[in-house]
């Protein structure tokens, strides 16, 4: 599918997509610093448009033709760093749901921080929305039950024409992860520290962290330690001449971005791109939800083929050249992994990651676990292949 992302920043929500196999085809980012970062890292064009100029924006990006509109509007007006006044930058939010509804794309995602659900210009952007007939999933999510190992929370509002308020929210509760990521669970052991410092917005709040918890939101400042840190009851542990802040490789990578993201601009500035992106692994969080549903639409489902025996295993012989004792086989571990896990819907990536948490799938041995795994994964690829001819 084709995506455009608006108000890209560096390129974290587009880079999330990527990863979830969307098919970026543009990016609109004002700020010129951000843009010639996003372009070190991607090879379709960024364009430099003021997206507050409604009618300009809209023949621009019409011309890529998208068929998902993704992007987050500036939200330092609405963000807890900020002063919590919407002030021109608000304004781009009602821009974005105008952009919507006049390019009509049949799939949109916006992103901001968490109190943005309840601004004005919020409201004003939701019934643009709704007049123009797209059904929505509004939800504040926690990075760290998403794959990130950091405590940040965002607001989505996922969009998807004719769909019934709220189609996405039973699909996101059933793949948040049980517990909170933490520097350690993401990372191992491999940043050569226990213990960091974050520097407070006032000494009421600790400072020191440990990699046994999700970091704290990474902010678009990062301060070393102060002489006159006080300390405090809740620091993790003391301080001593050890603690230090995180680097900005180091914050880059709590955000998920990949350790061979080139970054462009003074320290200054990558820092504040860092602390704007969305995380790359929340991002692709969400957009394996939308792709979900995407699949669905274009009707690349169990129910489509009747698993097609016939045709599923005629793919696989002419791919592969299996023989037919193979192909006999690879049936029957799709069917017996459907007595495990039942379907819904699609067969894409979430059903295998669902099938692997189950509890009878994994009382099975090793080498049938991997038969299983194998021949999800075919049909995996039939559904992808068959979804790119129906396209």
């Amino acid at each position: 599918m084709k995506v455009v992302d608006l108000f890209a920043g560096c390129g974290g929500l587009s880079k999330g997509f990527e990863n979830a196999g969307f098919q970026l085809v543009g990016a609109f980012e004002f700020w010129e610093v951000a843009a010639k970062c996003y372009r070190k890292n991607f090879r379709h064009p960024v364009f430099s448009t003021d997206l507050s100029q409604i009618s300009k924006a809209v023949k621009e990006i019409s011309t890529l033709k998208p068929e998902v509109i993704i992007g987050g509007p500036p939200c330092q007006d609405f963000s807890h760093a900020g002063k919590r006044v919407e002030a021109d930058r608000a304004n781009l939010t009602e821009a974005y749901a105008n952009i919507i509804k006049e390019i009509n794309p049949k799939y949109f995602l916006m992103e901001n921080v968490d109190r943005a659900q309840k601004s004005h210009a919020y409201g004003i952007a939701r019934k643009i929305f709704k007049e123009a007939g797209y059904g929505l999933t509004e939800i504040v999510l926690d990075a760290s039950f998403c794959g990130v190992p950091q405590k940040r929370k965002r607001f989505f509002c996922m969009g998807i024409k004719g769909k019934d308020d709220g189609f996405a929210l039973d699909l996101i509760s059933q793949n948040l992860y049980t517990k909170e990521m933490t520097l350690r669970d993401y990372f191992g052991n491999s940043l050569g520290f226990e213990y960091y410092y974050r520097h407070p917005r006032n000494y009421d709040r600790r400072g020191i962290f440990s990699i046994d918890e999700p970091s704290p939101t990474i902010r678009g400042v990062n301060r070393p330690v102060p002489k006159g840190y006080p300390g405090h009851p809740n620091d993790a542990c003391a301080l001593n001449e050890e603690i230090r802040a995180l680097t900005l490789l180091e914050r880059a990578l709590i955000q998920t971005f990949p350790v061979d993201f080139k970054w462009e601009g003074s320290k200054t500035e990558i820092e504040q791109m860092i602390g704007n992106a969305v995380p790359v692994k929340l991002a692709e969080f969400v957009a394996k939800i939308l792709m979900s549903f995407i699949k669905d639409d274009a009707m690349v489902n169990l129910s489509q083929y009747s698993v097609g025996k016939s045709i599923f295993l005629s793919w696989v012989e002419q791919k592969y050249h299996y023989s037919e004792r193979t192909l006999s086989d690879t049936y029957s571990r799709v069917q017996r992994a459907f007595k495990i896990l039942q379907p819904s819907k699609s067969i894409d990536d979430f059903y295998l990651y669902q099938l692997e948490r189950c509890v009878e799938f994994q009382c099975l041995s090793s080498s049938v676990r991997s038969q299983i795994r194998k021949a999800i994964s075919l049909l995996i690829e039939y559904s992808q292949n068959s979804y790119l001819q129906a396209v």
